[in-house]
């Protein structure tokens, strides 16, 4: 390899301007003492119902053991796209067989007896295929939308989110739903033991496989983490113990800030972000993490600094100006390049209508990418380690999911290094990638609650 020249920094008024994005120390546990505050309003019964963090009790008292048998069957809506799964499980081995099945935008926007007639109907049509219509089997239902769990298997949709708007199902029980579907129909022999969403999901199928796992987080598209608390800590757990003395806690910690506990680090981008959004004032702390609103950040600051002269001559472009049009995962793949090197940054300036960006130009845009998924990092890596500490189990292992812990290159990295730095010094902890936790954890779960283990 030759000697590259002068190696370009990122220009000082960019530098400079940045440096709101970054939070020092003191700041992330500043966050850490907030959020722990906040997550002990969220589990008290007398703080609940104004708690920002919510900490919904999911009813889940057991983990897997690995020693769980049997064939079990777990349905996935999270989307326009639902998936059905059949998971034979022996011990700490597994097969699975799934089908996807589309919800047509007639139904997204019907009745809520129309979509789980049609769950119901894919349902069936996948247990003739494999077989299975005669078998009496057990049921997790990953439901990913916000829902207040009343049980195990009762859950309360709250409100529809991702372009669904059923009539007749917010305010009530979908499980109940679910089963008088099934009951409508008449030919299908199943028990749903559990319904559960997609960071239960992860947890559970992680700790399968490690049975350290005790928190389960998704940094993706948006951003939630759950965790194993202990009962007598859950006022609102109203069940017998089943003999652990632990229940899962679904923190729901998207909202943590809506409360203006985070005003203190949100930046003009952050306010910018949250008043175009279709939800102003809510999910700020996720507003600041996840995927969806990753790359807006970069395009906002880009946008700023263009007009103010101080990148690409003063001369943008009408996509650069147009909002949303500068992608979570081109921040994923302009640093991907190796130090130095520019490629896939100048291929999505040039996709973008900026065909005249110079090397500088290519500097900075890589540094502002960098100190806003850094942030994304350090602020979810503050989160994690307020759940590490307040459990103050001596070794946890953390189940990830999520495209942007997924996809980008050093995301990973980001928050071992700052976990490190602000966890309790006798605690350990592992970071562990999911593997099909929503589909795997609903049958893990069903699994668990049905006593399928030896």
């Amino acid at each position: 390899m030759g000697l590259k020249s002068q190696v370009l920094l990122p220009q000082y008024p960019i530098r400079e301007k940045c440096k709101e994005l970054m939070l020092t120390e003191e700041q992330l546990r500043q966050i850490m003492k907030t959020f722990h505050h906040e997550l002990l309003l969220g589990l008290g019964k007398k703080t609940h119902d104004n708690a920002t963090v919510k900490c919904f009790v999911t009813y889940v008292q057991d983990l897997p053991t690995g020693r769980e048998t049997g064939k079990f069957l777990a349905l996935d809506l999270g989307g326009t796209n639902f998936r059905v799964l059949l998971i034979e499980l022996s011990e700490n081995h597994f097969e699975m067989k799934s089908k996807i099945f589309a919800i047509p935008q007639h139904i997204m926007l019907g009745s809520g007896e129309q979509l789980f007639d049609h769950i119901a109907d894919c349902l069936a049509k996948f247990m003739k295929e494999e077989n299975i219509m005669k078998e009496k089997l057990a049921l997790g239902f990953t439901f990913s939308f916000p829902l207040k769990q009343l049980g195990l298997t009762k859950g309360i949709l709250k409100s529809w989110t991702k372009g669904f708007n059923c009539s007749g199902v917010v305010g009530n029980d979908v499980v109940q739903l679910l089963r008088d579907a099934i009951k409508r129909r008449g030919d299908i022999n199943l028990h749903i033991f559990a319904i559960l969403n997609d960071t239960t999901g992860t947890l559970m199928s992680c700790a399968w496989k490690n049975h350290s796992c005790k928190i389960g987080l998704i940094i993706g598209t948006g951003s939630n983490a759950c965790y194993v608390e202990k009962q007598k800590n859950a006022e609102l757990f109203d069940e017998p113990d089943g003999g652990s003395g632990n229940v899962l806690i679904n923190t729901e910690w998207g909202a943590f800030g809506d409360n203006g506990t985070l005003d203190f680090l949100r930046t003009q981008y952050d306010k910018t972000i949250d008043q175009n959004s279709i939800n102003p004032g809510q999910q700020l702390f996720e507003k600041m993490i996840s995927g969806m609103y990753m790359g807006e950040l970069v395009r906002l600051a880009l946008e700023r600094f263009t007009k103010e002269g101080l990148l690409f001559g003063g001369k943008g472009s009408d996509l650069l100006f147009s909002k949303g049009r500068f992608y979570t995962k081109y921040v994923s793949e302009i640093e991907s390049d190796y130090s130095g090197v520019y490629t896939n940054c100048r291929e999505i300036l040039e996709e973008l209508g900026l065909k005249h960006a110079s090397e500088q130009d290519c500097v900075n845009v890589r540094f502002v990418c960098e100190c806003v998924s850094r942030r994304a990092a350090h602020l979810v890596s503050a989160a994690l380690v307020t759940l590490l500490n307040k459990m103050d189990e001596p070794h946890v292992t953390v189940g990830i999911d999520g495209s942007v812990y997924r996809f980008h290159p050093h995301f990973h990295n980001l928050m071992m290094e700052k976990i490190s730095q602000l966890i309790n010094p006798h605690l350990k902890f592992d970071l562990m990638l999911s593997e099909d936790g929503s589909g795997r954890g609903a049958a893990l779960v069903a699994a668990c609650a049905s006593g399928k283990s030896r």
